[in-house]
């Protein structure tokens, strides 16, 4: 059956658009954006521009560097993106921090729990236990991992043997000895996880779908490596054995050496893949959408020895992502996956995409180099496929532009027409104009937003992740100017 007379996968059931942005990139208090009336506004924002589809990045708790792909858990949801306002008007917190850093957050959070014992009602102590009752396949672990890295201030293979080890008895004496900021972590959860659920309403109620971003790897830093180490390729010691990245490629010459564990994969499909079950179980609650970063590593992966500076001495090795699809699929039905098919993609990821049915993506600014055939050229775009501009590891659709040398700027508006607008509207044409079912615009090419405004530069460690947007940015006639073109190309 051709891609043209099958009907769209089901996570497109029709010609949409919709636009990525992170959900700490959102305006207002606090170190980062959060779940509150700014993220309602840019719903109304979404809604009023007649798209119907927000993209964001992993929203799990971050490390130091804040890189949305590098969790502590692949379950929680990151207490810095809890809106304190709700808080407030419980009467669990007095008034938000003048502070606006993440420790200041943070010890606020803290203070609306000590307000919550006072104050909550029956009701509200009695949601609280279902909702730890609920998570109880993941909620434990992480609390006591986060109790225990604050407390040691290192990572967890670096923790007495016995605590490493999760040697019963020292697992006991933490959670006696760490009992109140446990309750805090579960109590920041809690929010955490009804404020979503009613921002996924709220975005229902205006016709918008959530769209989220599912990373294939965990952090070695994080809950389910040390509550679960046989699922990965570790030492001994709890270190790993070798780590995940890719090949030199686009983005660097020495490729990207991420750093994550790898799974043990006859290990999982031995368990019934129940990390994966568990995970999957998870990101449906939050999403309508979810985009599976680096898919074709479900194929075959980057095997980098741990001893290695950078990602050029690896190898491919085999995945089992067929046999864990199938089993999802059993489990869960029809799911709402796209699949990120971006970088060295053989026959064998393509055939593993198709056969489920995963929409993969197609990326604009790929588009102008390599002749006619080139995969990413709107007019070799499948219905079954999500176009964009640019992604978060994009320059911006302007700064792309702007750094094009002449000859490659000429091609690009060559192929756009010789278009008047000026950049990047034409590449948003482009894309709206698209047979893709689903176009996405990163927010900065909406605001027509330089290089200065990137959200991350793959490969480099400093600088990136912090990038906000402020509504004086917002043109007056933006939502108007994008109803009709999202009238106009059937969106």
């Amino acid at each position: 059956m051709t891609t043209e007379s099958r009907s769209p996968a089901v996570s497109l059931d029709r010609r949409r658009a919709g636009v990525l942005l992170h959900i700490t990139s959102l305006p207002g208090p606090g170190p980062c954006g959060s779940l509150g009336a700014q993220a309602r506004a840019f719903i109304d924002l979404l809604a009023e521009c007649g798209m119907s589809v927000w993209q964001m990045l992993p929203v799990g708790p971050t490390q130091a560097d804040r890189s949305p792909y590098q969790n502590s858990s692949t379950h929680a949801g990151d207490p810095l993106l809890i809106d304190l306002e709700p808080l407030v008007a419980a009467g669990w917190l007095a008034e938000p921090p003048d502070d606006e850093g993440i420790a200041a957050k943070r010890e606020a959070l803290a203070r609306a729990w000590r307000g919550f014992q006072a104050a909550a009602t029956d009701a509200e102590r009695q949601a609280l236990a279902a909702f730890a009752q609920e998570n109880g396949y993941w909620l434990p672990d992480y609390a006591l991992f986060r109790a225990l890295g604050e407390e040691r201030q290192a990572g967890w293979w670096q923790w007495p043997v016995t605590l490493r080890d999760r040697k019963p008895q020292a697992l006991n004496r933490a959670h006696t000895r760490l009992a109140p900021q446990i309750q805090v972590i579960i109590f920041e959860q809690f929010l955490f996880f009804s404020q979503w659920q009613e921002l996924r309403a709220y975005a229902a109620s205006r016709g918008i779908k959530l769209f989220g971003d599912m990373p294939i790897f965990v952090a070695q830093d994080s809950a389910e490596v040390w509550a679960h180490p046989q699922d990965f390729d570790l030492n001994p010691d709890g270190s790993p054995r070798v780590v995940a990245g890719v090949p030199p490629d686009y983005f660097s010459a020495t490729g990207q050496r991420w750093g994550n564990p790898l799974y043990r994969w006859e290990r999982m499909e031995a368990e019934g893949f129940r990390f994966w079950l568990d995970r999957v179980r998870t990101q449906l609650r939050l999403f309508d959408m979810i985009r599976i970063d680096h898919f074709r590593g479900f194929e075959a992966y980057w095997e980098i020895p741990a001893t290695e500076e950078n990602a050029i001495q690896g190898r491919w090795v085999k995945a089992l992502g067929d046999e864990l699809f199938e089993r999802l699929h059993q489990r869960f039905g029809k799911l709402p996956f796209i699949a990120e098919d971006l970088g060295f993609i053989t026959p064998e990821v393509e055939n593993l995409r198709r056969k489920y049915r995963y929409p993969g993506m197609k990326i604009l600014q790929f588009a102008f180099s390599g002749g006619a055939d080139n995969p990413y050229l709107p007019f070799r775009h499948d219905r079954d496929c999500v176009v964009y501009t640019g992604t978060h590891d994009n320059d911006t659709s302007l700064g792309w532009y702007q750094a094009l040398d002449p000859g490659d700027r000429a091609l690009v508006d060559e192929f756009l027409g010789y278009p008047t607008e000026p950049m990047p509207w034409p590449l948003i044409r482009a894309a709206l104009a698209s047979r893709a079912y689903l176009a996405i615009l990163p927010m900065q090419d909406l605001l027509a937003l330089d290089g200065d405004h990137r959200m991350n530069v793959p490969g480099t460690a400093e600088g990136n992740w912090n990038w906000r947007f402020a509504w004086d940015q917002i043109p007056a006639d933006l939502g108007a100017r994008m109803r009709r073109m999202v009238g106009i190309y059937g969106r």
